[in-house]
């Protein structure tokens, strides 16, 4: 007897469903001192191509000089501003607005710079109205205890401080039409470098590369002891005794201010024995404090060149790094690839901060409660201890 019906055979049924993209916010910095761009068209591809979602401000990469079409061509979606701060996750290294903040997702993270003096406090406040969680990119610590975003960010201050130095000391109209490095049988400029961090060793290392006598200052003797080995003995390093500090901004063409273990502030009286037409960089935070006497150049709004007679003045420079936004474009969509790396292996944003130790000391806003001392201090209010909530969730 034969049965002609057909046979049900088993078929395996799909057990998971798929995640719903994180989308990633771009706007455009309304911010003039903050000209830095976070992600390049290379780096939006690779993060469309993990997943994510890009939206972009329309004209937002006009600062680094990229095209809208260079960004739709990797698979980017431009939109208005309230678009790009309405995401999951938003990046913006200037201090946000508070027409910004309400623009946001309630429950958000916001990827920001360490900037709590520069926030209007009705902005902060906002933040914890709306439990967005913000994070500093610049406060984010890998396993080895590095600052990846603030490293990168220092060095290329003082590669773009000398870079500026070198290009104004040459200009022969409103320079001195000199060259920072010597020649033969001519003396080489002099630079004067406070501090020995990687903003300094930075600096050192292009003015060593340039032919300058580089002269570097600091009370850390381990750190003056690791720049001297790494830069093969190729500077004079001193701690900060004030007679030497004194004699050696007395000689110096270009002098840079840099995070050192003591802070140094180079008053009125030491900044006018300097030589007329020194060139000053103030690599500090906040910035044009190290030289108070002197009005801060932001190169990030302001062409160094614009200022006539500069030969016969003291100019205090600051924002070197905006001088030079791509450079810090590539920099910074290299190290945020890292970060969103982790944030996917983390199932999320939140899931990053309890997982990662390193994002938990850079979050400066917890679902409407303050958990850094300054952000705290800033709105007059009670910090809290962010591993309270991650204990308890």
């Amino acid at each position: 007897m034969t049965f002609s019906s057909a046979i049900p055979l088993e078929k395996q049924a799909p057990t998971a469903t798929s995640r719903r993209s994180l989308s990633i916010g771009l706007p455009a910095s309304q911010w003039p001192a903050e000209q830095r761009f976070p992600l390049t068209p290379e780096g939006c591809a690779q993060l469309i191509d993990r997943g994510f979602r890009i939206l972009m401000e329309e004209g937002a990469a006009r600062t680094i000089n990229y095209t809208d079409a260079r960004y739709t061509r990797q698979g980017v979606t431009i939109v208005n501003r309230t678009e790009a701060w309405g995401t999951d996750i938003v990046v913006y290294p200037a201090p946000p607005s508070v027409a910004d903040v309400r623009a946001m997702r309630r429950g958000a993270m916001l990827l920001t710079l360490f900037r709590p003096s520069d926030i209007d406090t009705d902005a902060l406040r906002c933040l914890l109205d709306r439990h967005i969680v913000t994070i500093a990119l610049d406060l984010i610590c890998d396993p080895h205890g590095c600052r990846p975003f603030a490293d990168i960010l220092a060095e290329i201050d003082g590669r773009a401080a000398l870079a500026i130095a070198s290009s104004l000391l040459a200009d022969p109209q409103r320079g001195k039409g000199i060259l920072l490095g010597g020649v033969t049988g001519i003396v080489p400029c002099e630079v004067v470098v406070i501090g020995s961090g990687l903003a300094a060793v930075a600096a050192s290392r292009s003015a060593v590369g340039l032919g300058a006598t580089v002269r570097m200052f600091d009370n850390d003797i381990y750190s003056l002891r690791r720049t001297l080995t790494d830069l093969g003995g190729c500077i004079v390093t001193s701690s900060i005794n004030p007679h030497t500090l004194a004699n050696a901004l007395r000689s110096a063409d270009v002098v840079v201010a840099t995070p050192s273990k003591s802070r140094l502030t180079i008053g009125s009286e030491a900044v006018e024995s300097m030589k007329k037409g020194v060139l000053c960089f103030d690599l500090t935070s906040p910035r044009g404090d190290a030289f108070p006497s002197l009005t801060p150049v932001d190169l990030s709004v302001a062409s160094a060149l614009d200022h006539k007679s500069r030969s016969e003045s003291r100019i205090c420079y600051v924002n070197a790094g905006s001088a030079v936004a791509r450079t810090a474009a590539m920099a910074l969509s290299n190290t945020l690839l890292s970060l969103m790396g982790d944030i996917t292996d983390c199932e999320g944003p939140q899931n990053a901060i309890r997982l990662l130790p390193g994002m938990q000391g850079a979050t400066l806003t917890f679902f409407g409660k303050a958990v850094n001392k300054d952000v705290a201090a800033r709105l007059g209010i009670r910090c809290v201890d962010i591993s309270i909530f991650l204990t308890l969730s």
